[in-house]
C-alpha cells in the first residue's frame, strides 16, 4: 500500500486496521505458517496508560456476552520486550473494553492480533478506533479530532475518511472547541449532549447568554429549531407556550389504545423506547411483589 493511499485512508502508512478492506485481504492471503492471530493469556496483556479512552463505561452486558460466547473480535496488541526466559508481554492498542470484560467473565486466554507499530503509531490507531465508537459525547469527539490534527497532522478530510463521517460533521465538531470552558461545564452538568443544540448555543454573543440558553433548553426541553425561532422573535415578546409531545398507539385489532404525554414538545425514538421499558420494568416489579 502506497504512502499516499495510507494517508487518504487516514491511517499510519505502515499500519493496516481490522475494519478496512485492505486489512481483511491481508488476513486471507497469509499462509498457514504465518498466522495473523493467536491466543494469549490475559495475564500477559496490559492496558496502555496513554490510550485516549478515559472511561470504559458499564462492562456488565459485554462481560455476560463474552462469558457465553467468548471474545468474538480479537484485541489489537503490540509485543513489548519481556527479558530472557520470561513470558512475552503485550500492550493493548485497541480493545481495552473487551480485555476488561474478559477479566470480569473469568477468561484465562483471549484472541489477539499482534502488530509491529511504534508508540506513536499505536496511539494514532487507538485514537481513530476510539472515534468510531457510538457513545462519544460531542466534546469527546471534538477533542479526538483535534488530537489527530495536532499530533498527526490530519486534515479535516483525512479525519472524515478515517472515521467514516462527512467533512461537514468533522467541521461542526471542531467548532465546538470554541465553546468557553464554563459554558461546556454547564452543558455537561445539565446533560445537554445534542451537537446541533450546542452549535446553536455557540452562536450566542457571550458566555452569559450561552449559559442562559442552556438553562432554557434544560428547563423547557427546547430543540435547535426552537432556539432559532426564539432568536428571531422580537425583543420583549414572550416565548410561545410549547405543546407537550403525545405518543399514541392503537393495535390493528383496536383492542386497546395507548397515549403517553411528555412534558417536552419533542421526544426522540430512543427516549420513547426508554420510557416504555421503564413502564414495563415497574409493571413487572409490581407483579412479582404481589401487586395487581
Amino acid at each position: 500500500m502506497s504512502s499516499t493511499t495510507a494517508r487518504k485512508r487516514g491511517l499510519p502508512q505502515k499500519v493496516k486496521m481490522r475494519h478496512d478492506s485492505h486489512f481483511v485481504e491481508q488476513l486471507t492471503t497469509r499462509g498457514e505458517d504465518e498466522p495473523i492471530g493467536r491466543m494469549v493469556p490475559l495475564s500477559a496483556i496490559e492496558a496502555d496508560a496513554n490510550q485516549p479512552r478515559s472511561t470504559m463505561g458499564d462492562l456488565g452486558e459485554l462481560a455476560a456476552s463474552i462469558r457465553e460466547k467468548g471474545v468474538l473480535e480479537p484485541i489489537l496488541v503490540r509485543e513489548v520486550p519481556a527479558g530472557d526466559n520470561r513470558q512475552a508481554r503485550y500492550v493493548i492498542i485497541s480493545g481495552e473494553r473487551r480485555y476488561r470484560a474478559a477479566l470480569l467473565a473469568g477468561l484465562t486466554d483471549v484472541p489477539v492480533i499482534p502488530m509491529e507499530v511504534s508508540d506513536e503509531e499505536a496511539l494514532e490507531i487507538a485514537l481513530v478506533e476510539n472515534l468510531q465508537r457510538k457513545d462519544l459525547t460531542p466534546f469527546e469527539e471534538a477533542e479526538g479530532y483535534r488530537a489527530l490534527q495536532q499530533r498527526f497532522s490530519y486534515t479535516q478530510e483525512d479525519i472524515a475518511k478515517a472515521v467514516g463521517k462527512s467533512r461537514t460533521v468533522v467541521t461542526e465538531s471542531l467548532a465546538l472547541l470554541r465553546m468557553p470552558p464554563r459554558v461546556r461545564e454547564a452543558a455537561q452538568a445539565l446533560g445537554i449532549h445534542t451537537k446541533s443544540l450546542l452549535l446553536e448555543v455557540l452562536k450566542a454573543e457571550d458566555e452569559e447568554a450561552m449559559i442562559r440558553l442552556l438553562e432554557d433548553v434544560a428547563k423547557r426541553g427546547l430543540s435547535r429549531d426552537d432556539l432559532r425561532r426564539q432568536k428571531r422573535a422580537p425583543k420583549g415578546s414572550k416565548p410561545a407556550r410549547r405543546k407537550p409531545y403525545v405518543f399514541s398507539f392503537k393495535p390493528k385489532d383496536k383492542s386497546f389504545s395507548l397515549a403517553l404525554r411528555f412534558r417536552q414538545s419533542s421526544v426522540s425514538k430512543q427516549e420513547l423506547i426508554s420510557t416504555l421499558e421503564t413502564i414495563l420494568a415497574e409493571l413487572r416489579a409490581s407483579s412479582s411483589a404481589g401487586g395487581d
